[in-house]
């Protein structure tokens, strides 16, 4: 029998690691840059060591050709593990955004002794029936549709799609910045050397899929402190989404970003952060 090699998980750090560390995941196909470094320079400035990393697929890690990803979203969890191993941390803080926040509510489920206190920003519950909540917005339907058309191995069309992308899940209450957002896109997609391979994000299947444990339902037995920071204009997952996380877990917080989309904008760095960190301090 061949072992499978483990995947390589490419990551940086920011602030003193004498602090209490925080773990950063990122969402589909986006790459440890989503979490900008001037924002995790925030974190780290209010006491906290602050880790982000590149999922597999995208950025630095290890990618796989594009189709048929050899891995579960529960590998993708315990990446999230590997990656506290690797620094010597036996356990952090852990916010994740989008499919990340699922990831961060699965690592928080499969290894509770790990995670000290949980935030999930734009994210919606995992395990638990979703379907009486309003859906993604036509309109992000529409765009989305159109990533069928897209050469992902073409960077012009790529990089024009993800700007597109950007400003079809901003927010209402800032405008969109199309020049600094498509430099950003291009700086993203030359250092992953493409997003061919971040495509198989959407392929994932759950570990129970593929004969792993069932963590269906089994929300309500998180016991790790859980904030939720959810926009109100989010279009992926309309806001009811985070409210609904939330009162899944016993003594979870809700903070609202009025006007705020599917984005960490920087105009609302200072409430996310500030909430991330009293959370954090609260335990």
């Amino acid at each position: 029998m061949i072992k499978e090699v483990e995947p390589e998980i490419a990551s940086q750090t920011f602030g003193d690691p004498v602090h209490p560390p925080m773990l950063l995941i990122m969402g589909a196909m986006a790459s440890m840059l989503w979490w900008p470094e001037a924002f995790c320079r925030k974190l780290a400035g209010k006491g906290l060591f602050v880790i982000r990393y590149d999922n597999r697929d995208t950025g630095r890690s290890t990618k796989y050709a594009p189709g048929e990803p050899p891995y579960t979203f529960d590998d993708m969890a315990d990446d999230a593990i590997r990656v506290l191993d690797s620094y010597g941390i036996a356990k952090a803080h852990v916010a994740g955004m989008s499919m990340g926040g699922m990831i961060a509510q699965l690592v928080a489920l499969k290894h509770p002794s790990r995670v000290i206190s949980l935030t999930a920003i734009s994210t919606s519950p995992i395990g638990i029936d979703t379907s009486h909540l309003p859906g993604t917005t036509d309109a992000y339907m529409k765009h989305s549709a159109e990533g069928a058309k897209v050469d992902w191995s073409n960077r012009d069309q790529v990089v024009d799609f993800i700007v597109k992308d950007a400003h079809a899940i901003a927010g209402t209450a800032h405008p969109f910045d199309e020049k600094l957002t498509r430099a950003f896109v291009e700086q993203d997609y030359d250092r992953s050397g493409g997003l061919l391979s971040a495509t198989n994000h959407f392929l994932l299947k759950s570990g129970e899929d593929r004969g792993g444990e069932d963590w269906r339902s089994r929300l309500h037995e998180l016991k790790v402190p859980l904030l939720v920071i959810h926009g109100t204009a989010d279009p992926i997952f309309p806001v009811e989404h985070g409210a609904a996380l939330a009162e899944a877990v016993a003594g979870a917080s809700l903070v609202r970003i009025e006007g705020g989309g599917h984005e960490l904008h920087p105009d609302d760095w200072a409430t996310i952060v500030d909430a991330i960190v009293t959370h954090s301090q609260a335990r």
